[in-house]
C-alpha cells in the first residue's frame, strides 16, 4: 500500500488493531480503525493509551456505512472482513470506499473467496454449519464478482495476489495450536463450541488445500479525474524492506 508519514489510513473492520497499530508505528500514518465489537474496540483503545499512540491511532465503534462521504483518507485497507457484507451490498460496500477514499488514493481488499464460478456455499452441508454455528450471514463469491464489483464503483484493481496454499498453512498450525491447548480451550469456551471451531477449521484448512476456497489481496486505487492511477510499475516494493 506504500504507507507513508502523515497519511491518513483507514481500517475497515480493525479486529483487535494490529494492522493500525503496525502501520503507525512502522510507517508513521495517522490510523483509524473501525470495528461493530465492543470487545474489540474496548481492547484496542487500552493498547492505543498503553503505547502512546492516542495523537495518531483511533478507533471507533461504527458501521462502514455510516462513514462520512468526504474524501478523507490515502489509503484504506479491509482485512478479513468483506465477506460478511453480503454480495447484494457489495455495490454500496466499494462505494464508501471510494467515497472515503482521496483521488489517487489505494484500496487493500484481503478476504476469502470462492473457486467454483457459481457457488453460493460449499456443498455437502459445510455452507450450512458454517452458517449456523460460526459465521451467521456470511456469504462468498469468485474473486471476478469482487473485483467486477470494484470496478462498477471505480475502483481501478491493479494487483490481485492469490493466497490459498498460505491460508492453508495457517489455519493448519491454528488447529495444531488449538490441539495442543485443548484442555484450556475446552474450560475456556465449554466442550460444544470448542469442538465447533476444531471441526471449523481443520476442515476450512482442507477446503483451502483442495482448492475449493481461496484467499485474494486485491490492491486497487481511485483514479485521478485525468484517469491517472500512479503507482509503481513492478511489484518490487513489495518485497524489498518489508513492502508497506
Amino acid at each position: 500500500m506504500q504507507l507513508a508519514p502523515g497519511e491518513r489510513f483507514l481500517d475497515i473492520g480493525c479486529g483487535w488493531g494490529a494492522l493500525i497499530l503496525h502501520a503507525a508505528e512502522r510507517y508513521g500514518v495517522d490510523a483509524t480503525g473501525i470495528t461493530l465489537s465492543q470487545n474489540q474496540f474496548d481492547h484496542v483503545r487500552a493498547e492505543i493509551a498503553a503505547r502512546g499512540l492516542a495523537d495518531r491511532v483511533h478507533v471507533e465503534l461504527r458501521d462502514y456505512q455510516d462513514l462520512p462521504d468526504a474524501a478523507v483518507y490515502d489509503k484504506v485497507a479491509s482485512v478479513g472482513m468483506f465477506e460478511h457484507v453480503g454480495v447484494t451490498r457489495f455495490p454500496n460496500y466499494f462505494r464508501k470506499i471510494r467515497q472515503v477514499l482521496k483521488p489517487g488514493g489505494l484500496v487493500l481488499n484481503h478476504g476469502i473467496t470462492h473457486n467454483p464460478t457459481g457457488a453460493a456455499s460449499l456443498g455437502s452441508g459445510i455452507g450450512d454449519f458454517i452458517d449456523d454455528y460460526v459465521f451467521p450471514g456470511g456469504e462468498l463469491a469468485h474473486v471476478s464478482k469482487v473485483i467486477e464489483a470494484m470496478a462498477a464503483q471505480g475502483l481501478e484493481v491493479f494487483d490481485a495476489e492469490a493466497l490459498r496454499e498460505h491460508y492453508a498453512k495457517t489455519l493448519w498450525h491454528w488447529v495444531d495450536g488449538l490441539e495442543a491447548n485443548a484442555d484450556a480451550a475446552r474450560r475456556e469456551v465449554g466442550e460444544e463450541r470448542f469442538r465447533v471451531w476444531r471441526i471449523y477449521m481443520a476442515g476450512s484448512a482442507h477446503a483451502f488445500d483442495r482448492g475449493w476456497l481461496s484467499l485474494w489481496q486485491l490492491l486497487a486505487g481511485r483514479p485521478f479525474a485525468d484517469g491517472r492511477l500512479p503507482h509503481p510499475l513492478t511489484r518490487d516494493h513489495m518485497y524489498a524492506g518489508g513492502g508497506g
